[in-house]
């Protein structure tokens, strides 16, 4: 006797269009979720491409740190050529202006790039005496 009254509410839902209803707004309430979960998880996904990008940059950088032989403008190409085929030969698909950025930021992080203290006063040579 169950199964005939589980049969005949399941043939009145499919009948009676309920179950469409119940579909939609079913639907309407879930997809915003999963689309939100979506963007969650290719926001990860480029941050995490990003943070290896960085560190592809940071490694091609300072492997030409000691290159005296290269120019620096002969180091900042061959470090966005390695950068870049690094990440080609793995599959991702990355703009060139992003690796040329990450390069940059990894020169300017690097001991190519002199540090200089803010709080330091320029030296001119010049010492004034006040005896």
């Amino acid at each position: 006797m169950s199964t005939k009254i589980i049969s005949d509410i399941g043939n009145w839902l499919v009948s009676s269009g309920a179950l469409a209803t119940l579909f939609i707004f079913a639907w309407k309430y879930v997809k915003p979720i999963l689309e939100e979960k979506q963007k969650h998880a290719k926001t990860v996904r480029e941050r995490e491409l990003l943070g290896f990008v960085n560190a592809l940059a940071d490694n091609a950088v300072n492997s030409l740190v000691s290159n005296s032989a290269m120019t620096g403008h002969d180091k900042f190409k061959t470090a966005t050529s390695l950068v870049g085929s690094t990440l080609a030969d793995k599959g991702f698909d990355v703009d060139q202006a992003t690796v040329e950025h990450a390069v940059q930021s990894a020169y300017e992080k690097s001991d190519l790039t002199p540090t200089v203290d803010p709080n330091e006063k320029p030296t001119t040579g010049v010492v004034i005496s006040h005896d």
